[in-house]
């Protein structure tokens, strides 16, 4: 099957000793708004995954970010969203700039890393088994 290639972030406040992730609240579509995800979006044509998340987090909060370890998924693709799009993501610590919402969000927020303070965000029903492995890997300290 091919996947429209999506790209994400697990922003968290240090890849070398995590204790926060930054969450972002959707705007649209309207079945998707107001929900909870992580940032990313579509590749361009011709982009690399790492070079797509990297160009997305500029666009939509305003940072650049030193990407670590991939959270992998169960397709090489990444985490299946619906029957048309993969997302493939990474954790990444912010090395410049400050977390704003520029473009599809209305609110960011930084969470605990446990399963009750991201259990509580209302999450796109297909991030949720990648919130369940960030925290496996958080755990795991396999973040970079």
């Amino acid at each position: 099957m091919a996947y429209k290639q999506i790209v994400a972030a697990a922003i968290l406040d240090s890849l070398e000793a995590p204790r926060k992730l930054l969450a972002a609240r959707r705007t649209s579509p309207p079945a998707l708004a107001g929900l909870w995800e992580f940032p990313g979006g579509k590749l361009e044509a011709g982009e690399i995954c790492e070079a797509g998340v990297r160009r997305e987090l500029a666009e939509e909060l305003g940072i650049e970010v030193a990407l670590g370890s991939e959270v992998f998924g169960p397709v090489p693709q990444g985490w299946i969203l619906d029957e048309n799009a993969a997302m493939r993501v990474w954790f990444a610590e912010i090395t410049a700039g400050t977390p704003a919402t520029l473009e599809d969000h209305d609110q960011l927020a930084w969470v605990d890393l446990d399963t009750e303070a991201l259990e509580a965000l209302d999450w796109i029903p297909a991030d949720l088994p990648i919130v369940q492995a960030v925290l496996a890997y958080t755990t795991a300290g396999a973040t970079r």
